[in-house]
């Protein structure tokens, strides 16, 4: 199967399901996730707030964000790869078996990767054998 090019993310799902500061750092973790894939995105969350538009991704408040996640699967998967982030059993289940499904728990896992680690730094005495080691060194005190 190919690569979603529209992800539906359940917002406040996937908020307490990863460890995100706000909502703030949500959207915007997201939008570099979408942005990065070439794909749109939109983030809906339950209650009042400002719809905005960040890069590809849109951010909507919803009475019922379930109602908006299911309305919005319906009216792409017949067009485009979908793929909906939610743990909620309803939203996924009436979603359409065209749509691709991910747990909000298991997309935060996916989505910030644990322990990013810096390369150790590396020396060119550490990749050569010691006689060659021995050889530069001589060469670098001779020049001293």
């Amino acid at each position: 199967m190919s690569e979603p090019t529209l992800y539906l993310f359940d917002g406040y799902n996937l908020l307490n399901a990863g460890e995100f500061a706000d909502v703030r750092a949500l959207r915007d973790e997201l939008a570099s996730f979408v942005a990065l894939r070439g794909a749109r995105g939109v983030l809906v969350f339950d209650g009042v707030g400002t719809d905005e538009s960040h890069g590809p991704l849109e951010v909507v408040y919803a009475l019922n964000a379930d109602a908006v996640l299911e309305r919005l699967a319906a009216a792409h998967r017949g067009r485009e790869q979908v793929l909906l982030v939610s743990s909620d059993a309803a939203v996924r289940g009436t979603s359409g078996q065209e749509v691709m499904k991910r747990s909000s728990k298991a997309f935060a896992r996916e989505l910030r990767p644990a322990g990013h680690r810096e390369p150790a730094r590396s020396r060119i005495g550490d990749r050569v054998d010691s006689e060659t080691a021995k050889r530069l060194d001589d060469l670098r005190r001779r020049r001293s």
